[in-house]
């Protein structure tokens, strides 16, 4: 951000610091071409999407491209922008928006989309791209929402649709080139329309019949009837970043996530991903060792995830985990799972999952009873799911997680009974092991999707969503089971959007212009503003969720995802009938048309132990805690400065400890269930303020080298931290926060300076008692500031506070008569501290 200034007003300000490591800052006039990769919602949702990294990666790799990152704002600093009349900004160089080149935007959520469209106004851009002049950036999306991106179609330039790490390349080339010839936008987006899996909305006509129906779905130049998916043929090769982004804050997902596999061929109807990923693309077991390794180095995090839409299908999952948990156990490293399936759950596969994970065990049956099962193509037994379940609590799993969706095609109110049933068997079915059973049930509405079998059906409306769920809760309710539910508004939303055409941009454009943010924050959605903004437009939503005919031109129908509709409506019938479509994994090929077995083809690895490179260093064992003959100790004394200042203490703390574990120190931790490495630190620093007499003590196994700590651990610290010395001391010296005896604190004067400041230091010097009045929780807490404060000096412009403990910023704000927000403000400073 622009103004350090804003951070102080604002809720959680690392969400907007940038300079973590790992992130990549190009010079200005370094590079030909900067794109801003925009993620529709806040810094913590954004930051743990899997896509992002990679792209980051990947054009950061290329020396005339800067990739750089920008996220939706929290609404108290989209409320700060629009009062500073500042504009939205990217994390790296703090350029604003609207100087990008491209601005892409990743689609993963039908409720983003408002998101979108504010970020665009928070830029200064106009929304609408008949409206953006030729000097406006190029607006690209992505991601499985780009599958039916015709809601947006007014507002983005082109969509890449499908694997995004060759096509974003090539479209960045193409920008760059155009750039050098001078061309229009309208000529820009002719030449990308002919890059494979680029599609360019304003190259289409649309045209309805008067039920509102689609009539015709026109392209405007011969050469370019639709848009083929843009596939990635070999994972194994394909980069992957191993220096990941290390985010101050703690995200939705702090750890290294891997992509063990791509695509799903399960065939379960109801899934977008698993048709639009196809065909399956697996990592060998040695290029995901080779990536874990070097992500952990460079990271610093102590859990390791393995992600794909089945992780539990991967060829060689059952080595993998045992090779991974070979290498990592001493490390203090757990391995995870994304989700779990019944089918692929052997007895071996949960021996190494209960390791590292025994918090909960989510399994997803998706219905209760065999025959709606059967109906979805999700080929789990009830026999099957009880004996995995039972399995699970034998191994000393307490609690089971289990997800389902209501509103599935051929539903009756006995799928829903037998769905409460089915959980309550679950439950039973840990009777008797040891620590008792839990089970909570997750229920979300079905929504239809574009590109799959059941992309023609019904979705079930609010009402009849509110009456099934009151019976689920009852039902749940008298099993002693906890329900968990979507509501119904965010699904009709979702529904709406998901099978939406071009007349929706109105609506969204509405919708923004009232205030519509942040949906899919249940704090945030109002779904009265929403039905305002249809209204207005004229449009009646539920009309979206109707069912749809065959023969009817559906709004993507451009847009080739690789499998034909004539293969949808095949499996829709089999749906119908309750015929299994085999998992073509296992050799039966069903003819779905995504692979051509010459270029494109499955890509299964073979099942072989696990054999990690030998480690350049041979690491000494851990010592026995309480041998005191290898306890050593250094102290460090750090600053924090600039935009650290605004990292907040916990996120401080787990900054240190990462660049601890990065550096390779010898680090002793502590014993019981959960080993944490002992590391003190002093007393919390408020929130804006710098230092340069932070303190961190480190306990080692290793006589340390201070020099070589500092020198490490500088290394591996991001912006506004350093290392300024390193003494090694006696292991048995108190702790920081014991062992000083006064801090030092400098703080500017605010303009103008208060009248009688000279009087009000001596008052408060001469003081017996200085008292504090704060409200918590509604209530007054009364304490004294007096016994905290040794020293008060009027300097040159500043004012020097001495203190034994406490806010700087409280004593502070008690003798400028200022507020502490004001205080925080002025740029508060910790000079020294003096040790006992």
């Amino acid at each position: 951000m622009k103004h350090l200034e804003a951070l102080t007003e604002v809720s959680r300000p690392s969400r907007y610091l940038g300079g973590e490591l790992g992130s990549i800052c190009k010079a200005p006039g370094t590079v030909d071409l900067r794109i801003a990769l925009a993620f529709p919602d806040v810094y913590e949702i954004g930051m743990s999407h899997i896509g992002f990294p990679i792209l980051y990666h990947i054009l950061n790799r290329l020396d005339w491209v800067a990739a750089e990152r920008v996220y939706a704002p929290w609404p108290d600093m989209t409320e700060w922008l629009r009062e500073h009349q500042e504009p939205l900004r990217s994390l790296e160089s703090n350029l604003p928006l609207a100087d990008f080149d491209i601005i892409g935007f990743t689609l993963q959520y039908e409720l983003s989309y408002t998101n979108l469209l504010g970020m665009l106004e928070l830029a200064g851009l106009q929304l609408r791209r008949e409206d953006r002049d030729e000097a406006a950036p190029l607006v690209v999306v992505g991601g499985p929402c780009a599958f039916n991106p015709e809601p947006l179609a007014d507002f983005f330039d082109c969509a890449v649709i499908g694997d995004g790490e060759e096509a974003v390349v090539e479209l960045c080339q193409a920008v760059h080139q155009a750039k050098k010839e001078g061309l229009s936008r309208a000529e820009l987006l002719q030449r990308l329309a002919r890059i494979d899996g680029v599609y360019v909305p304003s190259l289409f006509a649309v045209a309805y019949h008067d039920d509102g129906r689609i009539s015709a779905l026109s392209p405007l130049q011969g050469d370019y009837p639709g848009v083929r998916r843009r596939f990635l043929a070999d994972l194994d090769q394909a980069e992957f970043p191993t220096r990941p982004i290390i985010p101050f804050m703690q995200t939705v997902h702090n750890r290294v996530a891997l992509e063990i596999a791509r695509g799903c061929t399960r065939g379960c109807r109801f899934c977008q991903a698993g048709y639009i990923y196809r065909p399956v693309r697996e990592r060998t077991p040695q290029r995901i060792a080779a990536l874990i390794d070097e992500a952990l180095e460079n990271s610093g995090y102590e859990e390791i995830s393995l992600l794909s839409l089945s992780t539990g299908d991967y060829s060689c999952i059952e080595p993998l985990m045992q090779g991974l948990m070979a290498r990592y156990a001493e490390d203090q490293v757990a391995v995870s799972f994304p989700s779990l399936r019944v089918g692929s759950l052997t007895p071996e596969l949960m021996e190494e999952i209960k390791k590292v994970r025994k918090t909960g065990f989510t399994l997803a049956p998706e219905a209760g009873t065999e025959r709606l099962r059967a109906v979805i193509n999700k080929g789990i037994s009830e026999a099957d799911l009880l004996q995995t379940t039972r399995s699970a609590y034998e191994l000393g799993w307490r609690l089971i997680k289990l997800y389902f969706m209501m509103g599935l095609p051929t539903e009756t109110e006995a799928d829903l009974q037998a769905l409460i049933e089915l959980a309550a068997q679950v439950k039973r079915s840990g009777k008797g092991t040891q620590g008792g059973a839990d089970v909570n049930v997750a229920v979300s509405t079905f929504v239809p999707k574009p590109h799959t079998p059941f992309q023609w059906e019904a979705q079930i409306g609010i009402e009849q969503v509110l009456q099934q769920q009151v019976l689920l809760r009852d039902g749940l309710k008298k099993k002693k089971l906890r329900f968990k539910y979507h509501e119904a508004e965010l699904s009709f939303l979702e529904g709406v959007f998901a099978r939406g055409d071009r007349r929706l941009g109105r609506v969204l454009e509405r919708a923004v212009a009232l205030g519509c943010r942040l949906d899919g924050w249940r704090e945030h959605f109002n779904f009265q503003l929403w039905q305002q903004a249809f209204a207005d437009c004229g449009i009646d939503p539920s009309w979206y969720l109707r069912e749809r005919q065959e023969d009817e031109i559906l709004p993507w129908d451009h847009i080739d995802c690789g499998l034909p509709k004539k293969f949808f409506r095949e499996e829709r019938r089999r749906a119908l009938s309750g015929e299994a479509t085999p998992d073509c994994r296992d050799g039966n090929c069903h003819n779905c048309g995504v692979c051509d077995f010459e270029t494109l083809r499955m890509q299964l690895v073979e099942a072989c132990p696990l054999e990690f490179a030998a480690p350049q260093q041979v690491k000494e064992p851990l010592p026995d805690p309480d041998d005191e003959a290898r306890r050593y100790k250094i102290r460090l004394r750090l600053s924090k400065r600039g935009r650290a200042r605004m990292v907040g203490h916990l996120e401080y703390l787990t900054m240190f400890q990462r660049a601890v574990r990065r550096a390779g120190l010898p680090v002793r931790f502590s014993q019981g269930f959960h080993p944490t490495p002992k590391v003190s630190y002093l007393e919390a620093l408020p929130l804006g303020v710098e230092s340069d007499a932070e303190l961190v003590d480190i306990e080692l196994y290793q006589p340390p080298n201070a020099r070589e700590v500092v020198t490490a651990l500088n290394q591996q610290l991001p912006q506004g931290f350093a290392i300024i010395e390193g003494t090694v001391i006696d292991w048995r010296s108190p702790s920081p926060s014991a062992a000083v005896a006064r801090s030092l604190y400098r703080v500017p004067l605010p303009v103008p300076v208060p009248e009688n400041l000279a009087q009000r230091i001596s008052s408060f010097l001469a003081a017996e008692e200085i008292p504090l009045v704060k409200i918590k929780k509604g209530r007054e807490v009364r304490s004294d500031l007096r016994p905290d404060l040794v020293d008060l000096r009027l300097l040159e412009g500043e004012l020097e506070l001495t203190l034994t403990k406490g806010s700087p910023l409280q004593m502070a704000a008690q003798v400028l008569d200022l507020d502490v927000e004001q205080v925080r403000k002025l740029g508060v400073c910790k000079t020294a501290i003096e040790l006992k």
